[in-house]
């Protein structure tokens, strides 16, 4: 029996519905085709990716393009752990992140000892300290950094605590979170900080503060006007700091302190101050210059910080003069001020030599009767005539061409830097009054090669990314940050654009970098030189969020990234945040150690990765 297949035609509502459907279905082709376009056009820095991502490739990242600025993401939930393979890179805004599937697993171990909680590599190297020849000028408190860094997670104090939120964390933090109560006993008499139950609470006492910082911080503006806090005066080097308390109430004045005192001179006074939220960091002058640029302070402070400052011909002060910009001012504290015993009145008739041989003048001695404290406030010169007229030269001024200009591990000056010259010729003047110093022309700006072109237009972009991305996009509480550093801080155009929130940053310039410090510090913030292929002078957990812009990629070069990552995991606090803008080949890379740690990781527009770091610490351990 044959059959035949006669073919069935549609009703006529179901032509007329095709007819509708046709331009229908085009006119979604093309919008599809439009937000297909528009998402891959939202990153120039990333081509799309056809082929696997190479998480071993050697050589150098490629350099990286400004990315121009475009809406933000929505912020996603911290995903799992990635099971996709590597060359699935979604274009979406809501991205996975890669990861490498065949890598062996890292087997972190959690380091034990002694100091392990408290651990910084390169100031807790015992074999380098223990062979030292001489601890004289405090070299056991200088950098001795280990060949090989422990890779160990430091483990948390027993009892560790979100930390108390600033304000209320000026005046009181977590016993728990540094539980260190020697300090209360040996400075129970000046109320530098006392325990009350759960808590340390700090009543601003200090050696010099018989009745209060703020008393303190008033009577030097009352005796020299001219000082000016938060306008003429902004940017203070503190020396000697105790836990910090006359750089954290300047922070009402609109005055930003750097702090620093050597570790365990006093019982963990920095890791109180940055558990506080006060600006701080370890060092101290010994046979190495300070971090930081020539000719940056507005005013450097010592309240009995025990520095012999005539000591080894004066270098002590002499690294100060080099800090302190012309005209900026000194203003010592100590007991040779005001005492008239025969040790104080040998140290003040060395002072007084030696301040005449730098060309500073006492602009101001005055003897708080209510107090019993004296101090001296000393003025660098604007003018090299003093210089010039001095009957000995000595110490001489030093020779341009011979002076390396950097501080990263040089030895102290024995010279007299000579006052830097503008390429007009003309001597730098002083920065303009804050906050107007923040955006105007940099007065240094030129002397780190730099113009006023370049300067804008970074200014620009750090305040497009921060409005468009940063503050708005990334799923960030910024409420809850308050200790943040940039790990590649160029111009301080991230800092600049956090100003208004109740934040501080600390803008690390590295060594490898083009050396914009200056600039920064010309602009009213803090900051220092640091090489990130060794650890930073800080304790552990002491830092909210950590950025880093295409810093990682160029680091890898020198660096193992998996160094950089475990301290980057020491200075976080748990709960902190690193906030990465790279390359996805950097990004790559990265990602999965940041898994291996038990972080959540969240990637924005193929370029932001937005890294938590929670309390997971290893079982395992391991004797540093």
């Amino acid at each position: 029996m044959s059959t035949s297949s006669t073919p069935i035609e549609p009703e006529p509502y179901l032509l007329k519905e095709k007819k509708l459907k046709l331009p229908l279905l085009a006119f979604l082709f093309l919008l599809l085709s439009l937000l297909t376009f528009f998402l891959i056009s939202n990153s120039q820095e990333s081509p799309l990716y056809a082929a696997s991502l190479d998480f071993a490739r050697p050589g150098p990242d490629p350099k990286p393009a400004r990315i121009p600025i475009h809406s933000a993401p929505a912020p996603l939930p911290p995903p799992s752990l990635p099971q996709q393979s590597p060359d699935s890179v979604s274009i979406d805004r809501r991205e996975s992140v890669p990861a490498e599937p065949d890598a062996d697993p890292i087997r972190w171990k959690l380091c034990e000892g002694a100091v392990a909680v408290d651990y910084i590599p390169c100031l807790d190297n015992w074999k380098a300290i223990s062979a030292l020849k001489s601890r004289r000028h405090m070299e056991h408190r200088e950098r001795h950094c280990p060949d090989q860094t422990p890779r160990c997670l430091i483990p948390l104090p027993v009892g560790y605590l979100v930390p108390v939120p600033w304000p209320t964390s000026r005046d009181m933090i977590w016993f728990n979170n540094v539980p260190h109560p020697k300090l209360v006993d040996y400075k129970k008499d000046q109320k530098w900080v006392v325990k009350s139950g759960d808590y340390f609470v700090f009543p601003g006492g200090g050696t010099q503060f018989k009745e209060g910082v703020n008393h303190y911080v008033e009577s030097i503006e009352k005796n020299l006007p001219i000082i000016k806090w938060g306008k003429n005066t902004r940017v203070i080097l503190d020396v000697g700091c105790g836990v910090a308390s006359f750089g954290g109430f300047l922070l009402d004045k609109n005055v930003i302190t750097m702090s620093f005192a050597p570790k365990d001179e006093h019982e963990a006074q920095i890791q109180f101050a940055l558990e506080r939220g006060i600006p701080a960091i370890l060092s101290v002058i010994g046979t190495q210059k300070l971090p930081f640029p020539d000719n940056v302070y507005d005013l450097i402070h010592c309240a009995r910080c025990r520095v012999h400052w005539d000591a080894d011909g004066g270098k002590p002060l002499m690294e100060l003069n080099r800090l302190l910009r012309p005209g900026g001012f000194f203003i010592w504290s100590a007991t040779p001020v005001y005492r008239d015993d025969k040790r104080d009145r040998q140290v003040w008739e060395a002072m007084v030599s030696l301040t005449a041989a730098l060309c500073w003048k006492v602009v101001k001695k005055t003897y708080d009767t209510s107090t019993s404290i004296g101090m001296v406030i000393y003025q660098k010169p604007t003018s090299p005539s003093c210089y010039m007229g001095r009957k000995e030269n000595n110490p001489p001024l030093c020779d341009k061409t011979n002076r390396v200009n950097s501080s990263w591990y040089a030895r102290l000056d024995s010279c007299l830097p000579q006052l830097p010259v503008a390429s007009n010729g003309n001597l730098d003047m002083w920065p303009a009054p804050w906050p107007t110093r923040l955006s105007s022309r940099p007065p240094n700006l030129s002397l780190v090669g730099s113009d006023e072109e370049t300067f804008n237009k970074d200014t620009k972009h750090w305040g497009a990314l921060l409005s468009d991305v940063y503050l708005g996009g990334l799923d960030i509480n910024w409420s809850a940050v308050r200790n943040v550093m940039d790990m590649s801080a160029g111009y301080g155009g991230f800092a600049a654009g956090l100003v208004n929130l109740p934040l501080w940053v600390m803008n690390v310039v590295p060594i490898s970098e083009p050396d914009t410090l200056p600039v920064i510090f010309d602009r009213g913030l803090i900051g220092m030189y640091h090489d990130w292929c060794e650890s930073f002078n800080t304790y552990p957990r002491t830092y909210d969020l950590l950025h880093a812009s295409f810093l990682f990629g160029k680091l890898t070069q020198r660096c193992n990234i998996i160094d950089m990552a475990v301290e980057v995991d020491r200075i976080l606090r748990p709960g902190g945040i690193l906030l990465v803008q790279d390359t996805m080949d950097s990004i790559a890379k990265l990602s999965p150690i940041l898994h291996s740690l038990h972080w959540s990781v969240t990637l924005n527009q193929q370029q932001f990765l937005v890294g938590r770091k929670g309390f997971w610490r290893p079982d395992e351990k391991t004797r540093l």
